[in-house]
């Protein structure tokens, strides 16, 4: 059913016309300020204000994650010389703050369109003609699009799968009960992540994972230390896919082929994580005109704007990274170029960092080395571990490193890559130095680090080039 906000008007018998139509209430919704205050506007949502990002992934997950930190905490509390002993998880009580927090916002943000002008409407919309769209029983037409729609899981092709209770990403968080045991079928950040809080949590947890290493799109270092890590937690089944499932006493029942051939595993309870597709098809954008890749990914081009004048799209909708500060600075970009039709604004975005928020935790920006060997690129690299910093000494750390990359000839960054405590922080200046332009040398002796903070291990691997 519908929910709209009855004070808009019809026009032309059932059509309602708008100056600017929004699909998807996530990183679009975004896009309505002051500066829009002159035009008659639309919000449509499938599901809930603010998207994957507030309502199934960094959000909760996040929160949960620092939760899964704290367990992980009480139990090496030993080699600080702390007496601490893990007692128990009680995930009513770690859900429930986390969505006692979340759930709140979906009203009070609707609420708060609709008094200041903006009409919404919850439901699926699918686009019927080439700028027109029906939410149900409504049809809405604009001169100007934002496609904001996101994506949703990946389902694979497992035999069994559809006959049995599974969870996905959009659905773990909010379960009732910790299972026993959980395989996850995935080996990427998601995978990662609730891998991490989980088996954190008291859960026994299987990763399955078609590929020889996890997070194999990283950096091969970090992959490789990434997969020694998990291994001393879960049980790892590497190269291994999943032919079937089907339920059993215990709860579920997969048929596996490994290395070693065939194997049987049970487990509790299933997480699909074998990443996400956009929602370009449950849009029907076809059927507007939209062209799309052979992802399913709407096409668009530096300006972000769809084969189709005055449709633009953004986000998981229209791009591979799946990150939520990737759509936030798209949504700021289309707004000014919805503004400023004849000054459009390209998208600057060719340095993309991203974070693992695992344990431990990763960040990267800019190419890794075997991609760089591949292109046949020259290039330097340095390593520094944190075990050769005072602060590592301080975490007792053995496994965090900050790699870094740099053009041998203009000593530009090419690449940096972390693992470790606080990764998605210590990263933060490698970026800023790939985005403005700043050599290796430069952000290695120009400017003071904090002694005897963890960035001296960034300060130290730059020097090391």
């Amino acid at each position: 059913m519908v929910d709209q906000h009855d004070g808009t008007d019809r026009h032309d018998g059932t059509v309602r016309r708008y100056d600017l139509i929004i699909v998807g209430a996530g990183s679009g919704n975004m896009l309505v300020s002051d500066d829009l205050a002159h035009w008659r506007i639309a919000v449509v949502e499938a599901d809930r204000f603010g998207g994957t990002c507030l309502n199934r992934g960094c959000i909760p997950s996040k929160m949960l994650v620092h939760t899964a930190n704290v367990a992980e905490t009480v139990r090496r509390a030993g080699r600080f010389g702390i007496g601490a002993a893990w007692v128990e998880a009680d995930w009513p009580a770690i859900r429930d703050r986390v969505f006692g927090r979340i759930d709140p916002l979906h009203d009070a943000a609707v609420a708060y369109r609709r008094t200041n002008g903006v009409d919404v409407f919850l439901g699926q919309a699918r686009f019927v003609a080439p700028k027109t769209l029906r939410v149900g029983e409504e049809v809405l037409s604009a001169e100007r699009f934002v496609l904001a729609a996101g994506s949703r899981p990946h389902i694979p092709a497992i035999s069994g799968l559809s006959e049995v209770d599974y969870l996905t990403s959009d659905t773990v968080m909010r379960i009732d009960v910790l299972p026993e045991s959980m395989v996850i079928v995935g080996g990427g950040f998601i995978a990662a992540e609730m891998g991490h809080i989980f088996g954190a949590l008291g859960v026994a947890v299987t990763i399955v994972e078609r590929g020889p290493a996890l997070l194999s799109r990283h950096d091969h270092d970090i992959s490789t230390a990434f997969t020694d890590a998990c291994r001393s937690r879960f049980d790892l089944r590497l190269g291994t896919t999943v032919e079937s499932v089907a339920p059993c006493r215990s709860g579920l029942r997969f048929e596996l082929i490994g290395p070693d051939g065939r194997d049987t595993l049970e487990a509790a309870t299933l997480l699909v994580a074998t990443g996400r597709v956009p929602n370009s098809d449950r849009l029907d954008v076809a059927a507007a005109g939209i062209a799309t890749d052979e992802h399913g990914h709407v096409r668009t081009d530096s300006a972000y704007q769809t084969n189709v004048a005055g449709v633009f799209a953004l986000g998981d909708l229209a791009n591979h990274f799946q990150l939520k500060h990737m759509a936030n600075a798209e949504a700021r970009l289309v707004r000014h170029n919805l503004l400023h039709p004849t000054e459009q604004h390209n998208g600057p975005f060719s340095v993309v960092p991203a974070a693992v928020f695992a344990d431990p935790q990763v960040a990267s920006v800019g190419a890794t080395e075997q991609a760089l060997r591949a292109a046949g690129r020259p290039y330097v690299a340095a390593t520094r571990r944190y075990s050769d910093t005072a602060y590592g000494w301080a975490l007792e750390d053995t496994t965090g490193f900050v790699k870094v990359l740099a053009d041998p000839e203009t000593r530009l960054l090419l690449g940096a890559h972390i693992l470790g405590p606080q990764a998605s922080t210590l990263i933060q200046p490698l970026v800023q130095a790939m985005c403005l332009g700043n050599t290796a040398d430069e952000v290695a002796t120009a400017v003071l680090y904090i002694h005897p903070a963890l960035s001296e291990a960034v300060e130290q691997a730059l020097l090391a080039l």
